[in-house]
Protein backbone atom coordinates (compact mmCIF):
# COMPACT_ATOMS: atom_id res chain seq x y z
CA UNK A 1 0.00 0.00 0.00
CA UNK A 2 1.23 3.49 -0.80
CA UNK A 3 1.99 5.98 1.95
CA UNK A 4 -0.93 7.66 3.68
CA UNK A 5 -2.03 11.00 2.34
CA UNK A 6 -3.99 13.63 4.26
CA UNK A 7 -6.13 15.86 2.08
CA UNK A 8 -5.68 19.60 2.52
CA UNK A 9 -9.20 20.40 1.34
CA UNK A 10 -11.86 20.52 4.02
CA UNK A 11 -15.41 19.23 3.49
CA UNK A 12 -18.65 20.21 5.11
CA UNK A 13 -20.04 16.67 4.86
CA UNK A 14 -18.49 13.31 4.06
CA UNK A 15 -21.00 10.56 3.29
CA UNK A 16 -19.84 6.96 3.74
CA UNK A 17 -21.77 4.92 1.16
CA UNK A 18 -23.15 6.07 -2.17
CA UNK A 19 -26.23 3.88 -2.58
CA UNK A 20 -29.73 5.25 -2.05
CA UNK A 21 -29.39 6.33 1.61
CA UNK A 22 -26.09 8.12 1.13
CA UNK A 23 -26.75 9.54 -2.33
CA UNK A 24 -30.16 10.90 -1.36
CA UNK A 25 -28.67 12.56 1.75
CA UNK A 26 -25.98 14.21 -0.36
CA UNK A 27 -28.48 15.27 -3.02
CA UNK A 28 -30.91 16.87 -0.56
CA UNK A 29 -28.07 18.76 1.15
CA UNK A 30 -26.75 20.20 -2.11
CA UNK A 31 -30.19 21.18 -3.31
CA UNK A 32 -30.89 22.98 -0.04
CA UNK A 33 -27.47 24.70 0.10
CA UNK A 34 -25.71 24.66 -3.31
CA UNK A 35 -22.46 25.89 -1.78
CA UNK A 36 -22.17 22.98 0.63
CA UNK A 37 -19.03 20.90 0.08
CA UNK A 38 -20.20 17.28 0.06
CA UNK A 39 -18.03 14.22 -0.63
CA UNK A 40 -19.42 10.68 -1.11
CA UNK A 41 -17.10 7.72 -0.55
CA UNK A 42 -18.48 4.61 -2.22
CA UNK A 43 -16.55 1.34 -1.91
CA UNK A 44 -17.92 -0.30 -5.07
CA UNK A 45 -16.84 0.62 -8.58
CA UNK A 46 -20.28 -0.41 -9.81
CA UNK A 47 -23.53 -1.14 -8.02
CA UNK A 48 -24.95 -4.65 -8.01
CA UNK A 49 -28.48 -5.71 -7.18
CA UNK A 50 -29.47 -5.72 -3.54
CA UNK A 51 -32.53 -6.35 -1.41
CA UNK A 52 -34.90 -3.54 -0.55
CA UNK A 53 -36.60 -3.65 -3.94
CA UNK A 54 -40.20 -3.03 -2.86
CA UNK A 55 -41.30 0.38 -1.67
CA UNK A 56 -44.44 1.19 0.24
CA UNK A 57 -46.28 4.50 0.27
CA UNK A 58 -43.99 6.51 2.57
CA UNK A 59 -40.88 5.61 0.59
CA UNK A 60 -42.86 6.10 -2.63
CA UNK A 61 -43.57 9.66 -1.46
CA UNK A 62 -39.91 10.19 -0.58
CA UNK A 63 -38.62 8.94 -3.94
CA UNK A 64 -41.19 10.81 -6.00
CA UNK A 65 -41.97 14.03 -4.17
CA UNK A 66 -38.77 14.63 -2.21
CA UNK A 67 -36.12 13.34 -4.62
CA UNK A 68 -38.17 14.05 -7.74
CA UNK A 69 -37.63 10.66 -9.38
CA UNK A 70 -41.14 9.91 -10.62
CA UNK A 71 -40.19 9.94 -14.31
CA UNK A 72 -37.19 7.70 -13.69
CA UNK A 73 -39.30 5.33 -11.59
CA UNK A 74 -41.98 5.05 -14.27
CA UNK A 75 -39.47 4.52 -17.07
CA UNK A 76 -36.99 2.13 -15.44
CA UNK A 77 -38.92 0.29 -12.75
CA UNK A 78 -42.36 -1.26 -12.22
CA UNK A 79 -45.37 0.30 -10.54
CA UNK A 80 -46.20 -1.87 -7.57
CA UNK A 81 -49.76 -3.17 -7.25
CA UNK A 82 -49.92 -3.55 -3.50
CA UNK A 83 -49.27 -6.71 -1.49
CA UNK A 84 -50.73 -10.16 -1.97
CA UNK A 85 -50.56 -13.18 0.35
CA UNK A 86 -50.93 -16.88 -0.46
CA UNK A 87 -51.78 -19.60 2.06
CA UNK A 88 -51.96 -23.38 1.93
CA UNK A 89 -52.55 -26.40 4.14
CA UNK A 90 -52.41 -30.17 3.62
CA UNK A 91 -55.65 -30.08 1.57
CA UNK A 92 -54.31 -27.49 -0.90
CA UNK A 93 -53.18 -29.06 -4.16
CA UNK A 94 -52.62 -26.10 -6.47
CA UNK A 95 -52.65 -22.33 -6.88
CA UNK A 96 -56.38 -22.21 -7.49
CA UNK A 97 -57.02 -23.82 -4.10
CA UNK A 98 -54.80 -21.45 -2.12
CA UNK A 99 -56.10 -18.93 0.35
CA UNK A 100 -55.51 -15.43 -1.02
CA UNK A 101 -55.46 -11.94 0.49
CA UNK A 102 -54.94 -8.93 -1.74
CA UNK A 103 -56.44 -6.08 -3.69
CA UNK A 104 -59.31 -6.39 -6.14
CA UNK A 105 -58.34 -3.19 -7.97
CA UNK A 106 -55.22 -1.26 -8.96
CA UNK A 107 -53.15 0.66 -6.41
CA UNK A 108 -54.24 4.21 -5.53
CA UNK A 109 -50.96 5.67 -4.23
CA UNK A 110 -47.52 5.40 -5.84
CA UNK A 111 -45.20 2.58 -4.86
CA UNK A 112 -42.65 0.71 -6.95
CA UNK A 113 -40.75 -2.52 -7.53
CA UNK A 114 -37.16 -1.37 -7.88
CA UNK A 115 -34.03 -2.67 -9.52
CA UNK A 116 -31.81 -1.24 -6.79
CA UNK A 117 -28.63 -1.15 -8.88
CA UNK A 118 -30.40 1.03 -11.46
CA UNK A 119 -31.96 3.29 -8.83
CA UNK A 120 -28.73 3.65 -6.84
CA UNK A 121 -26.88 4.64 -10.02
CA UNK A 122 -29.52 7.23 -10.88
CA UNK A 123 -29.59 8.91 -7.47
CA UNK A 124 -25.79 8.99 -7.18
CA UNK A 125 -25.46 10.41 -10.70
CA UNK A 126 -28.09 13.05 -9.90
CA UNK A 127 -26.18 13.99 -6.75
CA UNK A 128 -22.95 14.30 -8.74
CA UNK A 129 -24.70 16.51 -11.29
CA UNK A 130 -25.83 18.71 -8.38
CA UNK A 131 -22.19 19.28 -7.35
CA UNK A 132 -21.50 16.40 -4.98
CA UNK A 133 -18.01 14.94 -5.42
CA UNK A 134 -18.08 11.15 -5.68
CA UNK A 135 -15.12 8.82 -5.18
CA UNK A 136 -15.71 5.21 -6.26
CA UNK A 137 -13.60 2.31 -5.03
CA UNK A 138 -13.07 4.19 -1.77
CA UNK A 139 -13.10 1.77 1.17
CA UNK A 140 -13.52 3.54 4.49
CA UNK A 141 -11.37 2.00 7.22
CA UNK A 142 -12.08 4.20 10.24
CA UNK A 143 -13.76 7.40 11.36
CA UNK A 144 -12.47 9.53 14.22
CA UNK A 145 -15.33 11.45 15.78
CA UNK A 146 -14.99 14.71 17.69
CA UNK A 147 -18.19 16.25 18.97
CA UNK A 148 -18.70 19.75 17.62
CA UNK A 149 -15.37 19.72 15.78
CA UNK A 150 -13.72 18.20 12.70
CA UNK A 151 -14.26 14.53 11.93
CA UNK A 152 -11.51 12.51 10.24
CA UNK A 153 -12.23 9.71 7.78
CA UNK A 154 -9.55 7.20 6.79
CA UNK A 155 -10.10 5.36 3.54
CA UNK A 156 -8.23 3.45 0.88
CA UNK A 157 -8.47 4.09 -2.84
CA UNK A 158 -6.20 2.71 -5.58
CA UNK A 159 -4.00 1.08 -2.91
CA UNK A 160 -3.35 4.45 -1.29
CA UNK A 161 -4.35 5.28 2.28
CA UNK A 162 -6.01 8.66 2.46
CA UNK A 163 -7.58 10.84 5.14
CA UNK A 164 -10.16 13.58 4.73
CA UNK A 165 -11.61 15.97 7.29
CA UNK A 166 -15.13 17.30 7.51
CA UNK A 167 -17.52 18.90 9.96
CA UNK A 168 -20.06 16.09 9.45
CA UNK A 169 -19.88 12.38 8.68
CA UNK A 170 -23.01 10.57 7.48
CA UNK A 171 -22.85 6.81 7.82
CA UNK A 172 -24.83 5.26 4.96
CA UNK A 173 -22.86 2.02 4.91
CA UNK A 174 -25.91 -0.26 5.17
CA UNK A 175 -25.55 -3.53 7.07
CA UNK A 176 -21.84 -2.81 7.47
CA UNK A 177 -23.02 -0.30 10.12
CA UNK A 178 -19.55 1.23 10.22
CA UNK A 179 -19.98 3.79 13.00
CA UNK A 180 -22.33 1.73 15.13
CA UNK A 181 -19.93 -1.23 15.19
CA UNK A 182 -16.83 0.94 15.58
CA UNK A 183 -18.27 2.84 18.54
CA UNK A 184 -19.92 -0.15 20.21
CA UNK A 185 -23.46 1.19 19.73
CA UNK A 186 -24.84 -1.75 17.73
CA UNK A 187 -27.49 -3.83 19.53
CA UNK A 188 -28.62 -7.14 17.94
CA UNK A 189 -32.32 -7.84 18.44
CA UNK A 190 -32.20 -11.30 20.02
CA UNK A 191 -35.97 -11.31 20.58
CA UNK A 192 -36.50 -11.65 16.82
CA UNK A 193 -34.04 -14.28 15.45
CA UNK A 194 -34.87 -14.16 11.75
CA UNK A 195 -32.74 -15.21 8.79
CA UNK A 196 -33.12 -14.68 5.05
CA UNK A 197 -32.05 -16.34 1.81
CA UNK A 198 -32.65 -14.65 -1.53
CA UNK A 199 -31.76 -14.71 -5.22
CA UNK A 200 -32.84 -13.32 -8.58
CA UNK A 201 -34.55 -15.76 -10.90
CA UNK A 202 -35.32 -16.12 -14.58
CA UNK A 203 -38.27 -17.99 -16.02
CA UNK A 204 -40.70 -17.38 -13.16
CA UNK A 205 -44.28 -18.01 -14.36
CA UNK A 206 -46.51 -15.00 -15.03
CA UNK A 207 -49.38 -14.68 -12.53
CA UNK A 208 -51.29 -12.65 -15.12
CA UNK A 209 -50.45 -14.86 -18.07
CA UNK A 210 -52.88 -16.76 -20.25
CA UNK A 211 -51.58 -20.16 -19.16
CA UNK A 212 -52.60 -19.72 -15.54
CA UNK A 213 -55.82 -17.95 -16.53
CA UNK A 214 -56.83 -20.95 -18.67
CA UNK A 215 -55.83 -23.36 -15.92
CA UNK A 216 -57.71 -21.52 -13.14
CA UNK A 217 -60.37 -19.32 -14.82
CA UNK A 218 -62.42 -18.64 -11.67
CA UNK A 219 -59.30 -17.61 -9.77
CA UNK A 220 -58.11 -15.37 -12.63
CA UNK A 221 -61.46 -13.57 -12.92
CA UNK A 222 -61.73 -12.82 -9.20
CA UNK A 223 -59.21 -9.95 -9.29
CA UNK A 224 -59.82 -6.96 -11.55
CA UNK A 225 -56.28 -5.67 -11.07
CA UNK A 226 -52.83 -7.05 -11.79
CA UNK A 227 -51.46 -9.74 -9.50
CA UNK A 228 -47.99 -10.21 -10.96
CA UNK A 229 -46.55 -6.78 -10.15
CA UNK A 230 -47.70 -6.88 -6.54
CA UNK A 231 -45.27 -8.02 -3.90
CA UNK A 232 -46.51 -11.60 -3.69
CA UNK A 233 -45.96 -13.37 -0.38
CA UNK A 234 -45.94 -17.12 0.14
CA UNK A 235 -47.04 -17.68 3.73
CA UNK A 236 -46.00 -20.57 5.95
CA UNK A 237 -45.80 -21.50 9.62
CA UNK A 238 -42.94 -19.36 10.94
CA UNK A 239 -41.82 -18.18 7.52
CA UNK A 240 -42.78 -16.16 4.47
CA UNK A 241 -41.28 -15.57 1.04
CA UNK A 242 -41.38 -12.65 -1.37
CA UNK A 243 -41.67 -12.62 -5.15
CA UNK A 244 -40.86 -9.18 -6.57
CA UNK A 245 -40.79 -8.68 -10.36
CA UNK A 246 -38.09 -6.44 -11.80
CA UNK A 247 -38.03 -4.43 -15.02
CA UNK A 248 -36.68 -6.62 -17.80
CA UNK A 249 -38.12 -9.92 -16.63
CA UNK A 250 -36.05 -11.09 -13.66
CA UNK A 251 -37.75 -11.77 -10.34
CA UNK A 252 -36.36 -11.29 -6.86
CA UNK A 253 -37.32 -14.25 -4.70
CA UNK A 254 -36.43 -14.49 -1.04
CA UNK A 255 -37.31 -16.45 2.09
CA UNK A 256 -37.42 -15.04 5.63
CA UNK A 257 -37.86 -17.41 8.55
CA UNK A 258 -37.88 -17.43 12.32
CA UNK A 259 -35.08 -19.73 13.46
CA UNK A 260 -37.22 -20.87 16.40
CA UNK A 261 -39.85 -22.25 14.02
CA UNK A 262 -38.04 -23.35 10.88
CA UNK A 263 -35.01 -25.36 9.85
CA UNK A 264 -33.70 -24.35 6.45
CA UNK A 265 -32.25 -27.26 4.41
CA UNK A 266 -28.50 -27.65 4.98
CA UNK A 267 -27.33 -29.75 2.03
CA UNK A 268 -26.65 -28.59 -1.51
CA UNK A 269 -26.20 -25.30 -3.32
CA UNK A 270 -27.91 -22.35 -1.64
CA UNK A 271 -30.13 -21.58 -4.64
CA UNK A 272 -31.23 -25.20 -4.90
CA UNK A 273 -32.09 -25.28 -1.22
CA UNK A 274 -34.16 -22.13 -1.61
CA UNK A 275 -36.07 -23.66 -4.51
CA UNK A 276 -36.54 -26.89 -2.61
CA UNK A 277 -38.04 -25.05 0.33
CA UNK A 278 -40.35 -22.74 -1.65
CA UNK A 279 -41.68 -25.51 -3.89
CA UNK A 280 -43.35 -27.05 -0.86
CA UNK A 281 -45.91 -24.26 -1.21
CA UNK A 282 -48.37 -24.76 -4.11
CA UNK A 283 -47.87 -21.21 -5.43
CA UNK A 284 -44.10 -21.55 -5.19
CA UNK A 285 -44.29 -24.85 -7.04
CA UNK A 286 -46.48 -23.30 -9.76
CA UNK A 287 -44.34 -20.21 -10.30
CA UNK A 288 -40.83 -21.64 -9.83
CA UNK A 289 -41.17 -25.05 -11.49
CA UNK A 290 -39.35 -23.94 -14.66
CA UNK A 291 -37.41 -21.05 -13.12
CA UNK A 292 -33.67 -20.91 -12.50
CA UNK A 293 -31.77 -18.82 -10.00
CA UNK A 294 -29.06 -16.56 -11.37
CA UNK A 295 -25.51 -17.73 -10.64
CA UNK A 296 -23.53 -15.47 -8.27
CA UNK A 297 -26.73 -13.70 -7.22
CA UNK A 298 -27.73 -15.88 -4.27
CA UNK A 299 -27.15 -14.62 -0.74
CA UNK A 300 -28.08 -15.39 2.86
CA UNK A 301 -28.00 -13.43 6.09
CA UNK A 302 -28.69 -14.56 9.65
CA UNK A 303 -29.96 -12.63 12.66
CA UNK A 304 -31.34 -9.75 10.64
CA UNK A 305 -32.66 -7.17 13.14
CA UNK A 306 -30.49 -4.75 15.06
CA UNK A 307 -30.56 -1.18 16.32
CA UNK A 308 -28.12 1.44 17.59
CA UNK A 309 -27.74 3.19 20.92
CA UNK A 310 -27.24 6.47 19.06
CA UNK A 311 -28.30 7.76 15.65
CA UNK A 312 -27.14 11.40 15.74
CA UNK A 313 -24.43 13.47 17.36
CA UNK A 314 -22.82 16.87 16.83
CA UNK A 315 -20.80 15.73 13.84
CA UNK A 316 -22.37 12.46 12.69
CA UNK A 317 -25.63 10.83 11.57
CA UNK A 318 -26.62 7.23 10.82
CA UNK A 319 -29.05 6.85 7.93
CA UNK A 320 -30.90 3.85 6.52
CA UNK A 321 -29.71 0.37 7.44
CA UNK A 322 -26.48 1.75 8.93
CA UNK A 323 -28.48 2.59 12.05
CA UNK A 324 -31.11 -0.12 12.38
CA UNK A 325 -33.06 -2.87 10.66
CA UNK A 326 -36.38 -4.41 11.69
CA UNK A 327 -37.70 -7.06 9.29
CA UNK A 328 -38.33 -7.27 5.53
CA UNK A 329 -42.06 -7.94 6.01
CA UNK A 330 -44.06 -4.83 4.95
CA UNK A 331 -40.78 -3.32 3.58
CA UNK A 332 -40.11 -0.96 6.51
CA UNK A 333 -36.44 -0.47 5.59
CA UNK A 334 -37.23 2.08 2.89
CA UNK A 335 -39.53 3.97 5.25
CA UNK A 336 -36.78 4.02 7.89
CA UNK A 337 -34.42 5.37 5.23
CA UNK A 338 -36.89 8.15 4.37
CA UNK A 339 -37.26 9.19 8.02
CA UNK A 340 -33.53 9.05 8.91
CA UNK A 341 -32.35 10.87 5.77
CA UNK A 342 -34.89 13.63 6.40
CA UNK A 343 -33.76 14.00 10.01
CA UNK A 344 -30.05 13.93 9.13
CA UNK A 345 -30.35 16.65 6.50
CA UNK A 346 -32.33 18.83 8.89
CA UNK A 347 -29.68 18.55 11.62
CA UNK A 348 -26.78 19.26 9.25
CA UNK A 349 -28.49 22.20 7.55
CA UNK A 350 -29.36 23.74 10.89
CA UNK A 351 -25.72 23.59 12.04
CA UNK A 352 -24.38 24.82 8.69
CA UNK A 353 -26.84 27.70 8.96
CA UNK A 354 -25.25 28.83 12.20
CA UNK A 355 -27.73 27.37 14.68
CA UNK A 356 -27.02 24.88 17.44
CA UNK A 357 -28.10 21.36 16.39
CA UNK A 358 -28.17 20.14 20.01
CA UNK A 359 -31.97 20.31 20.57
CA UNK A 360 -32.69 18.43 17.34
CA UNK A 361 -29.99 15.85 18.05
CA UNK A 362 -31.47 15.15 21.47
CA UNK A 363 -34.99 14.89 20.05
CA UNK A 364 -34.04 12.66 17.13
CA UNK A 365 -31.99 10.27 19.29
CA UNK A 366 -34.96 9.94 21.62
CA UNK A 367 -37.51 9.62 18.81
CA UNK A 368 -35.65 7.12 16.65
CA UNK A 369 -34.79 4.92 19.64
CA UNK A 370 -38.45 5.00 20.66
CA UNK A 371 -39.62 4.47 17.09
CA UNK A 372 -37.53 1.33 16.63
CA UNK A 373 -38.62 -0.17 19.95
CA UNK A 374 -42.31 0.58 19.40
CA UNK A 375 -42.29 -0.37 15.72
CA UNK A 376 -40.78 -3.74 16.61
CA UNK A 377 -42.97 -4.36 19.65
CA UNK A 378 -46.20 -3.41 17.91
CA UNK A 379 -45.72 -4.95 14.46
CA UNK A 380 -43.08 -7.66 14.49
CA UNK A 381 -42.66 -9.27 17.89
CA UNK A 382 -44.03 -12.83 17.64
CA UNK A 383 -45.66 -12.06 14.28
CA UNK A 384 -44.12 -15.21 12.83
CA UNK A 385 -46.29 -17.20 15.23
CA UNK A 386 -49.35 -16.45 13.11
CA UNK A 387 -48.06 -15.52 9.63
CA UNK A 388 -49.13 -18.88 8.20
CA UNK A 389 -52.78 -18.67 9.26
CA UNK A 390 -55.07 -17.09 6.65
CA UNK A 391 -57.85 -16.12 9.05
CA UNK A 392 -55.57 -14.42 11.58
CA UNK A 393 -53.52 -12.64 8.92
CA UNK A 394 -56.66 -11.39 7.16
CA UNK A 395 -57.72 -9.61 10.34
CA UNK A 396 -54.26 -8.28 11.15
CA UNK A 397 -53.44 -7.14 7.61
CA UNK A 398 -56.65 -5.10 7.40
CA UNK A 399 -55.83 -3.44 10.71
CA UNK A 400 -52.12 -2.91 9.95
CA UNK A 401 -52.79 -1.48 6.50
CA UNK A 402 -55.69 0.75 7.52
CA UNK A 403 -53.82 2.24 10.48
CA UNK A 404 -50.70 2.71 8.35
CA UNK A 405 -52.68 4.63 5.72
CA UNK A 406 -54.70 6.79 8.10
CA UNK A 407 -52.01 7.47 10.68
CA UNK A 408 -48.70 7.46 8.82
CA UNK A 409 -49.07 7.66 5.04
CA UNK A 410 -51.59 10.49 5.31
CA UNK A 411 -49.13 12.82 7.04
CA UNK A 412 -46.61 13.64 4.27
CA UNK A 413 -49.30 13.65 1.58
CA UNK A 414 -51.28 16.21 3.58
CA UNK A 415 -48.50 18.14 5.38
CA UNK A 416 -45.54 17.80 3.04
CA UNK A 417 -42.04 16.41 3.45
CA UNK A 418 -41.61 17.97 6.91
CA UNK A 419 -43.79 15.15 8.27
CA UNK A 420 -40.95 12.72 7.51
CA UNK A 421 -39.00 14.19 10.43
CA UNK A 422 -41.52 12.53 12.77
CA UNK A 423 -40.72 8.80 12.88
CA UNK A 424 -43.40 6.24 13.60
CA UNK A 425 -45.11 6.21 17.04
CA UNK A 426 -43.29 9.31 18.31
CA UNK A 427 -46.03 11.92 18.35
CA UNK A 428 -48.56 11.98 21.23
CA UNK A 429 -51.58 11.10 19.01
CA UNK A 430 -49.77 7.94 17.85
CA UNK A 431 -49.24 6.49 21.34
CA UNK A 432 -52.78 5.03 21.68
CA UNK A 433 -52.39 3.54 18.19
CA UNK A 434 -49.12 1.91 19.27
CA UNK A 435 -50.89 0.30 22.24
CA UNK A 436 -53.75 -0.87 20.01
CA UNK A 437 -51.44 -2.50 17.45
CA UNK A 438 -49.30 -4.09 20.13
CA UNK A 439 -52.41 -5.53 21.78
CA UNK A 440 -53.93 -7.17 18.72
CA UNK A 441 -50.53 -8.43 17.58
CA UNK A 442 -50.05 -10.14 20.97
CA UNK A 443 -53.57 -11.55 20.91
CA UNK A 444 -53.20 -13.02 17.41
CA UNK A 445 -49.92 -14.67 18.44
CA UNK A 446 -51.62 -16.15 21.51
CA UNK A 447 -54.58 -17.42 19.46
CA UNK A 448 -52.17 -18.90 16.91
CA UNK A 449 -50.32 -20.82 19.61
CA UNK A 450 -53.62 -22.08 20.94
CA UNK A 451 -54.67 -23.18 17.46
CA UNK A 452 -51.40 -24.94 16.93
CA UNK A 453 -51.81 -26.84 20.19
CA UNK A 454 -55.37 -27.81 19.22
CA UNK A 455 -54.44 -28.79 15.67
CA UNK A 456 -56.55 -26.07 14.03
CA UNK A 457 -53.79 -23.72 12.86
CA UNK A 458 -54.29 -22.81 9.19
CA UNK A 459 -57.69 -24.51 9.06
CA UNK A 460 -59.07 -21.91 6.60
CA UNK A 461 -55.98 -21.65 4.40
CA UNK A 462 -57.64 -23.74 1.71
CA UNK A 463 -60.06 -22.20 -0.82
CA UNK A 464 -60.57 -18.84 0.93
CA UNK A 465 -60.17 -15.52 -0.89
CA UNK A 466 -60.33 -12.00 0.51
CA UNK A 467 -59.96 -9.28 -2.13
CA UNK A 468 -60.40 -5.77 -0.76
CA UNK A 469 -61.12 -2.47 -2.46
CA UNK A 470 -58.23 -0.88 -0.58
CA UNK A 471 -57.73 2.08 1.70
CA UNK A 472 -57.49 5.76 0.87
CA UNK A 473 -56.34 8.77 2.89
CA UNK A 474 -59.93 9.87 3.48
CA UNK A 475 -61.64 9.49 6.87
CA UNK A 476 -64.19 7.16 5.28
CA UNK A 477 -61.46 4.49 5.16
CA UNK A 478 -61.79 4.28 8.92
CA UNK A 479 -64.85 2.09 8.28
CA UNK A 480 -62.55 -0.67 7.04
CA UNK A 481 -60.57 -0.47 10.27
CA UNK A 482 -63.79 -0.74 12.30
CA UNK A 483 -64.84 -3.82 10.32
CA UNK A 484 -61.47 -5.42 11.00
CA UNK A 485 -61.83 -4.56 14.70
CA UNK A 486 -65.18 -6.35 14.66
CA UNK A 487 -63.46 -9.36 13.12
CA UNK A 488 -60.92 -9.34 15.94
CA UNK A 489 -63.73 -9.21 18.50
CA UNK A 490 -65.40 -12.24 16.89
CA UNK A 491 -62.15 -14.17 17.12
CA UNK A 492 -61.81 -13.32 20.80
CA UNK A 493 -65.36 -14.39 21.61
CA UNK A 494 -65.30 -17.61 19.62
CA UNK A 495 -61.88 -18.92 20.63
CA UNK A 496 -59.59 -16.25 22.02
CA UNK A 497 -61.15 -16.70 25.46
CA UNK A 498 -59.12 -19.88 25.80
CA UNK A 499 -55.98 -17.80 26.22
CA UNK A 500 -57.34 -15.00 28.40
CA UNK A 501 -55.37 -14.59 31.59
CA UNK A 502 -52.51 -16.77 30.37
CA UNK A 503 -48.95 -15.62 29.73
CA UNK A 504 -49.10 -14.51 26.12
CA UNK A 505 -45.40 -14.26 25.29
CA UNK A 506 -43.97 -17.58 24.20
CA UNK A 507 -40.46 -18.58 25.19
CA UNK A 508 -37.66 -17.45 22.90
CA UNK A 509 -36.11 -20.90 23.48
CA UNK A 510 -38.73 -22.82 21.51
CA UNK A 511 -37.24 -25.34 19.15
CA UNK A 512 -37.34 -25.21 15.38
CA UNK A 513 -40.17 -27.13 13.80
CA UNK A 514 -39.80 -29.79 11.17
CA UNK A 515 -40.13 -28.72 7.53
CA UNK A 516 -43.67 -28.31 6.24
CA UNK A 517 -45.30 -31.60 5.16
CA UNK A 518 -46.84 -30.10 2.02
CA UNK A 519 -45.90 -31.54 -1.40
CA UNK A 520 -42.38 -31.04 -2.78
CA UNK A 521 -41.12 -30.35 -6.28
CA UNK A 522 -40.22 -33.44 -8.19
CA UNK A 523 -36.52 -34.40 -7.97
CA UNK A 524 -36.13 -33.59 -11.65
CA UNK A 525 -36.71 -29.94 -10.85
CA UNK A 526 -33.91 -29.86 -8.29
CA UNK A 527 -30.22 -30.55 -8.19
CA UNK A 528 -30.63 -31.56 -4.55
CA UNK A 529 -33.48 -33.89 -3.69
CA UNK A 530 -35.66 -33.02 -0.70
Amino acid sequence: MKAAKTESRDWDVVVVGGALAGASTALILRRARPGLRVLVLEKSTRFTRRVGEATVEISGFFLGRVLGLTRHLNEHHLVKQGMRFWFANDRTANLGDCGEIGARYQARLPAYQLDRSVLDDEVLATAAAAGVQVLRGAKVRAVRLQSGAEQEVDFEQDSMARTVRSRWVVDASGFTALLSRQEGWLRPNAAHPTSAVWARWRGVADLDGLDLAAKYPEWAAASYGIRGTATNHLMGDGWWAWLIPLKGGDTSVGLVYDQRHVQFPKEGALGDRLKQFLCRHPVGRELLADANWVEHDVLARSNLPFSSDRYFGDGFALVGDAGAFLDPFYSPGMDWLSFTVTAATQVILKERGGESPAPQIERFNRDFTRAYDRWFTAIYRDKYDYLGDYELMRTVFRLDLGLYYLGIVSQPFKRGAAALSEPVFCTPPSVPVFHLIRTYNRRMAAIARSRRARGTFGRRNHGERFLMSGFTLEPSSGLGVLKAMAGWLRLELTEGWRTWGRTERRSDKSTASKPDPSPHCSPAQLRVEP
